[in-house]
């Protein structure tokens, strides 16, 4: 894989109603992209990821969320009643994609990407639970993660994504 590889930016996701987005349309934005589930004691991170949206809009940063029920099977929801959720219960209006797999030999080849150093060229880091958070620069290269009990809202975050603006 060559230097110009190591990017977000190579891979195509799928929304919801099943449109593919190419990550390369969040070129020259600062990203944070992260595996959400409903049902898990972390879901009130929604309100603050969607707060931190909000605080930085304006500023090329962009919330990217990816439903998975790789833990605890505490993603029941599909399709539309999954943004629905999202929506209503907590104000979200970032992008939010199809269901996909974060672990394991069947894990989406964005995941794959994000969690494995031979792939990413930075780090590794494979999403341990729901709400795993991996910072990306401009550039579409990872350059941190956060693990779940780090809020979206904490200095140490919001820190992180000045330094890149």
């Amino acid at each position: 894989m060559t230097d110009t590889t190591k990017s977000v930016h190579q891979f195509k996701v799928k929304f919801i109603n099943g449109t593919e987005k190419n990550l390369s349309d969040y070129k020259n934005k600062v990203l944070l992209i992260v595996n959400i589930a409903s049902g898990c004691g972390f879901a009130p991170q929604l309100t603050e990821l969607q707060a931190l949206r909000e605080e930085f809009k304006g500023q090329d940063f962009e919330v990217l969320g990816f439903p998975s029920n790789d833990f605890g099977r505490q993603e029941p929801l599909e399709g539309e009643a999954i943004s629905q959720y999202c929506q209503v219960n907590h104000g979200v209006d970032f992008p939010v994609f199809d269901k996909i797999m974060v672990r394991g030999e069947h894990a989406h080849p964005l995941y794959q990407f994000l969690a494995d150093k031979k792939y990413n060229g930075e780090l590794n880091s494979t999403p341990r639970w729901n709400f795993h958070k991996y910072l990306i620069n401009k550039e579409g290269k990872v350059i941190d993660y956060f693990f779940p009990f780090t809020k979206p809202l904490s200095s140490k975050v919001k820190k992180k994504i000045q330094r890149l603006l």
